[in-house]
């Protein structure tokens, strides 16, 4: 038998003492245990196959030791990476145990796609959207998928906008193809304006046929991650042009947003109206920063005042929701123009029939025709925590950022990044998650962040700015403790500062 009663029950057990508290929480595994691990994989499918019980000890015991514990150690600050909750990590289990593939609304066989349905309203209710403004909405494998839904429809909206004005028929992508729909819309080339994009966007415009190339910074020299209002008009209105805007909601590097306030987003929004440009916010985990209510936080709260104005936006579950990856979300003001995108046509077999609750079905809606629940972690979570354990999670989590940003602008051996000129508070106000950094001794920038991991406490991410190595902390997990972590990473820091002292 493939399944034995007394033998799952072991599996779960085994399952469960991976999340245990006297599980080990090295954050970085030993070059001696990655190679050790890499060398124990099984090189070549045997025919009898080693049985369940001693599967599960190679992975355990040989396997296991040359992963990177980052989902379960808050001292992971390496890339967005949140953990996942305790509710979480039940729910995502029994998706595995249930197994369901979610993409048929049939409500009179399976709960699926109403939960689906409950958890997407209930994460509009806790980033302050308004459901029924925001009627489609999905789950995703992640914010990378979601940028290419938010850019599927952006192409359908923008050409059928241009081709409202030539012919009396919408040119639709989705149905003629992007070629001919361009063609009756007098369209000639198709532009994606935005300010430090990240790297998922171009990835997106590849994929749906409008090329890298498409493209287009129109940031500020000064802060390149702000628009240029001139320049992004100037753009809009050139002839035979269908556009995109794509805002940055929390710049992946810095950290820092692409607007400023509910003045700034009204006139964008303003500007696409007059021209027949869709607005998509890239809000990976920014868009979380709407959860905050505190006077200390007033810069992020500003920046994510009125994100409501997009006509689409993309969300990280697996990143700030702290559910399991992979998770992603993807909302959008406009119905109709997910089926027109997205409709699955010709599948006699895969209609639900008629659904008078008005859920549509995830396959229509979405890339995937197969895909598991991932809306039972996100509803146990949400279910488990509430708004207030939400906005108290990412408050610990600011607060951790804020400490490390300060001892870096105290510091004689760190400079923070960007430069900040004005006060220390100022620069502290504008600290969201992310703390970029360098040392200022160019030899030990080059190798700090080797330097840092080989401590094995603390993982963080090398990057880049101004063309020279930087150093990324990305603060996201749920675990996150300010009294704890805090002077770790400050006696980390110190210790490499010192120890490279020594040696030059």
């Amino acid at each position: 038998m493939l399944q034995e009663p007394e033998t799952t029950a072991r599996l779960a057990a085994a399952i469960a003492s991976l999340h245990s508290e006297d599980a080990p929480n090295d954050v970085l595994p030993s070059e001696l245990a990655v190679t050790h691990a890499r060398a124990k994989l099984q090189q070549h499918l045997s025919s009898s196959g080693l049985g369940l019980e001693e599967t599960l000890k190679h992975i355990r015991e040989d396997l296991v030791p040359g992963f990177n514990a980052s989902s379960r150690s808050p001292n992971y600050y390496g890339f967005i990476t949140g953990g996942s909750t305790p509710a979480a990590s039940l729910a995502d289990n029994l998706v595995t145990a249930y197994d369901q593939n979610v993409q048929v609304h049939l409500p009179q066989e399976t709960i699926a796609t109403n939960l689906e349905d409950r958890a997407l309203s209930m994460l509009c209710e806790l980033l302050k959207l308004d459901p029924a403004s925001w009627p489609h909405r999905t789950f995703t494998t992640g914010a990378t998928t979601s940028n290419i839904l938010g850019l599927a429809c952006g192409r359908e909206h923008a050409i059928a906008e241009a081709s409202a004005v030539r012919i009396d028929v919408t040119a639709s992508v989705g149905e003629i193809g992007i070629f001919e729909a361009m063609h009756r819309a007098g369209i000639d080339k198709m532009q994606i304006l935005t300010t430090m994009a990240h790297s998922s966007l171009s990835k997106a415009a590849s994929i749906l046929g409008m090329g890298r190339a498409s493209v287009k910074s129109v940031g500020l020299e000064s802060t390149p991650h702000r628009f240029d209002m001139a320049l992004l008009k100037k753009l809009l209105e050139q002839p035979g042009t269908a556009s995109i805007v794509a805002i940055s909601a929390s710049e992946v590097n810095t950290g820092l947003f692409a607007t400023s306030g509910l003045k700034e987003m009204t006139e964008i929004r303003r500007l696409c109206d007059m021209y027949g440009a869709w607005i998509h916010v890239d809000a990976a985990f920014g868009i979380m920063g709407r959860l905050l209510t505190s006077p200390e936080h007033s810069k992020i709260m500003e920046a994510c005042e009125g994100l409501e104005l997009a006509d689409s936006i993309t969300g990280d579950g697996h990143k700030l929701l702290n559910v399991p990856y992979d998770c992603g979300f993807f909302f959008s003001r406009h119905r109709e123009i997910a089926s027109r995108v997205f409709q699955n046509p010709n599948a006699a077999y895969l209609s639900g029939g008629g659904n008078p609750d008005n859920i549509m079905s995830p396959l229509n809606i979405g890339l995937e025709n197969s895909r598991r629940l991932r809306a039972l972690p996100v509803y146990a979570s949400l279910t488990a925590y509430g708004s207030d354990g939400y906005r108290e999670m990412l408050e610990r989590q600011i607060s951790l950022s804020r400490g490390i940003a300060e001892y870096v602008l105290d510091s004689e051996d760190f400079e923070l990044l960007p430069k900040f000129e004005g006060e220390k508070k100022e620069a502290l106000d504008t600290i969201y998650i992310i703390v970029l950094f360098k040392a200022k001794d160019e030899g030990l920038n080059k190798a700090l962040v080797q330097k840092i991991k080989a401590k094995r406490k603390i993982y963080v991410s090398g990057t880049a700015w101004e063309g020279k190595p930087a150093c990324r902390f990305a603060v996201s997990n749920w675990m996150t403790d300010v009294k704890r972590d805090l002077p770790l990473i400050k006696r980390i820091l110190g210790e490499v500062v010192d120890e490279w002292k020594k040696e030059t």
